[in-house]
């Protein structure tokens, strides 16, 4: 059985353990999988100025931040979840991505993130050659 490495899995368990200890959702929900060779991040960010987002990776930790403006009304608010102000998120990247190519598309609400897998992390057929028993010689008495 092979195993499978997943390097946002430790970071997974850690976030799911702090989401468990708070009462509220996060701002920047997220979800990530692995397509082929590369990993999509998918972060909902509603009602942000695509001009406020800054993606950043320093050091093996991906950093999501954003601004969202708070919608000023001349009127009395009668409810108010939504939140404004920076959300930002982090993420630990394990080793074996290509963090020089990062990818990074915003549209209807939804950034996307491509993360390549680095070429020397993917696997690859290693050819076995087969050594040819050395010819025996007679030897003369």
């Amino acid at each position: 059985m092979a195993t499978y490495w997943d390097p946002f899995q430790e970071m997974d368990r850690l976030m799911g353990t702090l989401a468990a200890n708070t009462r509220n959702a996060p701002d920047m929900p997220m979800d990530l999988f692995r397509e082929d060779d590369h990993f999509v991040l998918a972060a909902d960010l509603p009602g942000i100025d695509p001009g406020s987002i800054d993606v950043s990776c320093e050091d093996r930790t991906l950093t999501i931040r954003a601004e969202r403006t708070p919608r000023s009304s001349e009127g009395r608010w009668l409810l108010r979840e939504r939140t404004s102000g920076t959300v930002a998120r982090q993420v630990a990247l394990g080793r074996g991505l290509a963090l020089d190519h990062i990818s990074a598309v915003y549209s209807d609400g939804v950034l996307t993130l491509t993360i390549p897998v680095a070429e020397e992390a993917k696997p690859r057929r290693i050819e076995v050659s087969h050594a040819r028993s050395p010819e025996r010689t007679a030897i003369e008495a």
